[in-house]
């Protein structure tokens, strides 16, 4: 009585068909597919946004420039 069997699941399955249809389920199915796809490609663009280098804003205080930035490989020269 604790838990559901194969038999529970099959009848919940029909009555969900009936009630929805098939061809209502599907369409449902192909919108959250969409989604996802559609929010995977935003994450990528977003990633490749933001690994690409952008142009640092100078500063001239008339002493020199400063530029601000993060240091991603540290190299001797």
């Amino acid at each position: 009585m604790g838990s559901f069997s194969i038999w529970h699941w099959l009848i919940v399955l029909v009555i969900v068909l009936l009630v929805f249809g098939t061809k209502k389920l599907r369409n449902i199915g192909g919108d959250l597919g969409g989604a996802v796809k559609n929010f995977k490609e935003a994450m990528g663009e977003e990633k490749n946004k933001s690994s690409t280098t952008a142009e640092l804003p100078r500063q001239d205080d008339g002493k020199g420039t400063t530029i601000e930035g993060e240091v991603k490989d540290k190299q001797q020269s």
